[in-house]
């Protein structure tokens, strides 16, 4: 529906770029609203967990790794090649997880793809060679006009919405940065910004500071994107470590498949808020 949505605008732009399986180009914000989406609704992406106790930041905001095509969308305008592209998909996922692992948006019912939104923005700009006060107005204006509330899930039954969430995000986020690199400012300092959504719901015990701090990786291999879970089949995230304990337990075991009939109970145990996630009596009983 978005690729429909997105090839709309078709035409002959400079800075064009294409949807999935097509050579039509079309606005970036555009093709990248439509990647997004698509990638999630293949459902084979990562999840990050946000906990990173060797620092502190355990938080525990998750979210996924659905925002590649805003590297892929900015690669296509920049001609960066496929190992470019993938240090922008490194990049994207270190700012995005780094602020999962500090501040929880679930908290406060704001859906997890804002950090998704400023990552887009900084990477999407920094690839097209955008200077940091442009960077700092993008995220700027997004933190500042575009925040999702967790309503967009509510409710037991599917819909476009709940699978575009970081799709439209993304899409804002392009959107913030082209603008800014023609000039718009957005709200400076937004992460110390009183009225924005980080220090309005955490206020900093300092005046004119930032609830929380980031550390960011630039060499070596402890990069956020490798505390990801990343899928090896398609199944809902949290229910991961209880299929690799059930393979464990029959590759040690293979006599118990001698007669499966003879299992009567398995016990999982499982944590908030994966349970309240994979165990929603909705996700049993669709009707959309």
């Amino acid at each position: 529906m978005l690729r429909q949505d997105a090839w709309c605008y078709a035409g002959n732009y400079p800075d064009g770029v294409t949807c999935f399986g097509s050579t039509t180009k079309v606005p970036p914000e555009k093709a990248v609203a439509a990647n997004c989406s698509a990638v999630r609704e293949w459902d084979a992406n990562g999840t990050n967990f946000g906990f990173n106790p060797a620092i502190g930041n355990t938080r525990g905001e998750f979210g996924h790794n659905d925002f590649y095509p805003v590297a892929v969308a900015a690669a296509q305008i920049a001609g960066c090649d496929g190992k470019q592209t993938l240090y922008a998909m490194v990049c994207l996922d270190e700012i995005r997880g780094r602020l999962a692992e500090a501040f929880a948006l679930r908290d406060y019912k704001i859906d997890h793809v804002v950090h998704g939104a400023i990552a887009s923005a900084a990477v999407y700009g920094a690839m097209l060679g955008a200077t940091v006060d442009q960077i700092e107005s993008a995220i700027g204006t997004v933190v500042a006009h575009y925040i999702p509330f967790r309503a967009i899930r509510h409710g037991t039954q599917l819909s476009d919405s709940k699978g575009a969430s970081a799709a439209l995000s993304a899409e804002v986020a392009v959107t913030a940065m082209r603008r800014a690199l023609r000039g718009f400012v957005g709200p400076a300092d937004i992460f110390r910004n009183p009225q924005a959504i980080f220090c309005l719901f955490e206020a900093p015990e300092q005046p004119n500071s930032s609830p929380f701090d980031l550390r960011f990786c630039t060499g070596g291999d402890d990069f956020a994107v490798m505390d990801m879970h990343f899928k090896i089949g398609l199944y809902e995230h949290q229910s991961a470590g209880a299929i690799q304990g059930l393979i464990d337990v029959l590759s040690a075991n293979p006599q118990l498949l001698d007669d499966v009939a003879a299992f009567q109970k398995i016990r999982i145990s499982i944590y908030q808020p994966a349970f309240g996630i994979i165990g929603d009596p909705a996700k049993r009983n669709p009707r959309t």
